[in-house]
């Protein structure tokens, strides 16, 4: 059940920042304003409340963030702010890698603490966060992994959310990232929250309302906070030259082999060719999630 009572919250649940210094190519306003304003938003519940921030990874839209990003990070994030790594904050998605990302910076500066797991591509053996007083002896798990209610796109890798609850019962509430949508699953009192993205960086999310959650340990339940944002500044004017380009791309991909079909769709082209030619998975969901923008 989502909570109602209003008491004060043990943490707030977020996800998927992908702060950035260009502007999404579906957005027509002031990315900049809207951005640092649901930051801001964020560190005034954090002052409210006296709790900490759970981020499940994915800070930065890319590993390598400005110095001007980086600055503004250190001032404007929430403080008591935890996070772990995405396969954004690390690069070429590779853990070993990590002490060049922008993340490990913060965390050197301590402007971010680096929750122990689980981040991108590691599979769970301990909590991120162990049972205390903070958690009214609840374990917590804070994973970058892909889940969801319902597959959100072609190719999408991770599992059902009810399913990755019965699979890790040692964890009373595990708050994922990467699925730019927020739901929460219940299953026999413990809990799953996916929070979602805090700003809407692509086309298919004009009807999406980002929402940070509210966690109360005591009785594991959640509450809904809305993040402000600007309306009618998303568009989808730009889908018109991506199915001019998807149309070439399905052109050149009927050339490879007689077998194409060209009149399948981009998506079962890209699906075909994968398994054909055994691409690399980690390549394709890149490629997955670029058409997705």
């Amino acid at each position: 059940m989502e909570r109602t009572k209003r008491i004060k919250p043990s943490a707030i649940l977020t996800s998927d920042w992908h702060l950035r210094e260009s502007t999404p190519i579906c957005f027509t306003g002031d990315f900049q304003r809207e951005q640092w304003k649901a930051v801001a938003f964020v560190r005034e519940l954090q002052v409210k409340y006296e709790c900490p921030v759970i981020h499940a990874g994915d800070l930065f839209d890319h590993w390598k963030p400005s110095p001007w990003l980086l600055t503004q990070a250190i001032a404007l994030l929430p403080k008591r702010f935890n996070s772990i790594y995405g396969q954004h904050d690390l690069p070429q998605h590779n853990w070993e890698l990590r002490g060049k990302s922008g993340i490990y910076t913060l965390g050197t500066a301590n402007a971010v603490k680096i929750l122990h797991g689980c981040h991108y591509g590691q599979e769970p053996k301990d909590p991120s966060i162990r049972a205390c007083e903070l958690t009214k002896n609840k374990n917590v798990l804070v994973w970058h992994h892909m889940t969801y209610v319902t597959r959100p796109f072609p190719g999408a890798t991770g599992g059902m959310a009810e399913g990755l609850i019965r699979k890790y019962p040692n964890y009373d509430l595990i708050v994922t990232g990467d699925n730019h949508t927020s739901f929460t699953v219940e299953y026999k009192g413990r809990r799953l929250v996916n929070p979602g993205n805090l700003t809407r960086q692509s086309s298919d999310q004009i009807e999406y309302v980002p929402r940070v959650a509210l966690w109360y340990a005591k009785d594991n339940t959640i509450e809904w906070v809305n993040v402000p944002y600007e309306e009618d500044v998303i568009s989808r004017d730009h889908i018109a030259k991506i199915e001019e380009r998807d149309k070439r791309i399905n052109a050149f991909i009927s050339q490879l082999s007689g077998d194409w079909d060209v009149e399948l769709s981009f998506e079962k082209n890209l699906e075909r060719f994968e398994k054909v030619n055994k691409i690399d998975k980690e390549i394709m969901d890149i490629i997955y999630e670029a058409i997705q923008r």
